[in-house]
């Protein structure tokens, strides 16, 4: 399968890239910069330029494809408004790459988070949310996959807080640049609230499967640690940097503050027993030992 990609370059989509090409594939992969273009090039992949803005370029890439991974994101953060922007050019493009597919029943998978139930852990039979500092990706995502009925193999993996690698990635990650930036390794609240994670080369491994053989309109979910205490990631982050390990107001954590004092576990059961998915690769703990002071 020729697999037309986006957001190749980061965390989870180097691996996804390796995953495809190591499997058989081939990888058309967008790249906004001369950097990204030479690493995809390193990597095997043909490089098409432009960004998660260009929708006549995500347009030409799908049509060139027999499939679609998408993965890309904005990198700013900073700011609630800053966060809608990212989200907003996120659901432009879902909906120009799923439109260049409809009627083709070529397959599309995208990326979301996992959702957030109350007193349990999120399955894949929960949907997204659609309030919430998050509410307009549960919106895109829900669209592309209701598609189905058009033509469009769309799915869904959610992933968790934390997508890493050698201990960086994801929200985890977040709170390792926090506690560098101030001195101190903090979390919200009591730190009890439990994230979800998995590696980056075991979450490739369920998008080659989803994009290989899932059905339709279904979600999936990239879980292999249901969630760990918030107070225990912070407590490895502070041991590998040399500092104090302590509560600090969700308030320090920016447009991300309610979002991490959530206690937001995810099961990946259905997913194991469906698509045959089986995390090898170290858990989030273990694999933050891997920080450098």
């Amino acid at each position: 399968m020729h697999v037309f990609i986006t957001g190749g370059t980061g965390t989870i989509g180097s691996a996804v890239v390796a995953e495809l090409l190591g499997n058989g594939h081939t990888v058309l992969a967008l790249a906004r910069s001369d950097g990204s273009a030479r690493a995809l090039e390193r990597a095997g992949a043909e490089v098409l330029r432009g960004d998660l803005a260009d929708l006549d370029v995500l347009r030409s890439g799908a049509a060139r494809s027999d499939g679609v991974i998408n993965l890309a994101f904005g990198r700013d953060y900073s700011s609630p408004d800053a966060l809608s922007r990212a989200i907003a050019e996120e659901g432009a493009a879902l909906t120009a790459l799923g439109e260049e597919l409809i009627g083709s029943d070529r397959p599309i998978v995208t990326v979301s988070g996992t959702p957030w139930v109350p007193g349990r852990a999120s399955t894949e039979a929960d949907p997204l949310p659609t309030d919430g500092p998050v509410a307009g990706r549960g919106r895109s995502v829900t669209a592309l996959l209701d598609l189905a009925s058009r033509g469009l193999r769309g799915m869904a993996v959610r992933m968790p807080r934390t997508v890493h690698n050698e201990g960086r990635g994801g929200f985890a990650g977040l709170l390792t640049e926090a506690a560098r930036r101030t001195g101190v390794a903090g979390y919200p609240g009591d730190g009890t609230q439990r994230w979800p994670a998995v590696h980056a080369l075991d979450a490739a491994v369920l998008f080659r499967l989803v994009l290989e053989s899932a059905p339709a309109g279904t979600s999936w979910h990239a879980v292999a640690d249901e969630g760990d205490a918030v107070r225990d990631i912070a407590a490895v982050i502070g041991r590998r940097l040399g500092l104090p390990v302590k509560p600090v107001p969700q308030e320090d954590f920016g447009p991300f503050g309610p979002i991490f004092a959530m206690d937001q576990p995810a099961s990946s059961a259905h997913t194991r027993d469906a698509l045959g998915w089986r995390p090898v690769h170290a858990g989030l703990l273990e694999d933050l030992e891997n920080l450098q002071p």
